[in-house]
């Protein structure tokens, strides 16, 4: 921790996820950014930074593991194949890192199913962008109901989603197929990934088919608009657009419009992975301040 009180971060990947968590940590109380690591310095991310007045590097994980104190926080939005590494390499020094990619390499987080034990873990895992959307509703279901086939199908505006991500479409299915899993009990899950090249650019959805028994309306919808009403509190463009049940079937759809500075209103897939992993690390922050000044008392 920094003489100022705050926790020291470090932003790894300047793509269009970094760029906007870049935006996100530097409205942060608790946090204090101090570094944004990209491939190229003449990457827009980097440049983007630079003018904000932050400190850049390009030397990958080494510019985190290279120095005499290490940071509190890293935000790890590359990609899953290198996130194994990123991990292993800053295990030592006792950074929490939270991963925006979907390696599964660290423990799976929703914060409002399991976010109070996130700051138990020194490696995150924020799933992906439909896993965030849709598992706070299949959850709450779950808890009630007997569930016995889900699918979700989540639909993104190719223009928000950056090369990295592109690199992960496989690791992204399974990723989000298997948290549904985890996180419901359900074992028969389906994920499907839509990137829409439509113009105007389609607002970030996700579908969610359930079947189950005694599904009502009643039930489901309370369910569904308490666990979104969760979300929200960090969230403030998720929006459930549909939630109908008929003969043991339902139907939900959720949108979410982005409300970051540096990203459009349509990229809501980058808005909702980026506030949820803000969120866990607020939380640890808090915690870990607050012990600290019990400490010190």
């Amino acid at each position: 921790m920094k003489r100022n009180g705050r926790l020291s971060v470090a932003v790894l990947g300047a793509g269009l996820i970094g760029v906007d968590l870049v935006s996100k940590v530097m409205r942060s109380s608790p946090l204090d950014l101090q570094l944004v690591v990209g491939r190229d310095e003449r990457t827009p991310g980097l440049r983007q930074a630079s003018r904000l007045g932050l400190r850049t590097a390009t030397d990958g994980i080494r510019s985190l593991t290279d120095i005499e104190e290490p940071f509190d926080v890293a935000f790890d939005a590359t990609n899953a194949m290198s996130h194994a590494e990123h991990a292993e390499l800053l295990a030592p020094l006792g950074t929490v890192l939270i991963d925006l990619t979907p390696s599964k390499v660290g423990q799976m987080v929703v914060p409002t199913v399991n976010g109070l034990e996130a700051t138990a873990y020194r490696d995150v895992n924020m799933i992906s962008c439909g896993g965030q959307a849709s598992i706070p509703l299949l959850h709450a279901i779950a808890r009630q109901h007997r569930i016995d086939y889900v699918e979700v199908v989540t639909t993104a505006a190719s223009l928000s989603v950056g090369h990295s991500t592109r690199l992960n479409l496989d690791e992204y299915v399974e990723t989000t197929q298997d948290a549904v899993r985890d996180f419901t009990g359900v074992k028969d899950v389906k994920a499907i990934l839509n990137l829409s090249p439509a113009r105007p650019p389609a607002t970030f959805r996700v579908a969610m088919s359930l079947l189950g028994d005694n599904l009502t309306q009643e039930s489901v919808g309370a369910l569904v608009a308490n666990a979104a009403d969760g979300v929200r509190a960090f969230v403030g463009g998720y929006d459930v657009t549909a939630c109908t049940v008929n003969d043991g079937r339902a139907f939900i759809a959720v949108e979410v419009t982005a409300r970051g500075d540096l990203i459009p209103k349509y990229a809501g897939n980058i808005d909702i992975i980026n506030s949820a992993a803000l969120h866990v690390a607020e939380q640890y922050a808090v915690g870990r301040l607050s012990a600290m000044d019990v400490e010190r008392s």
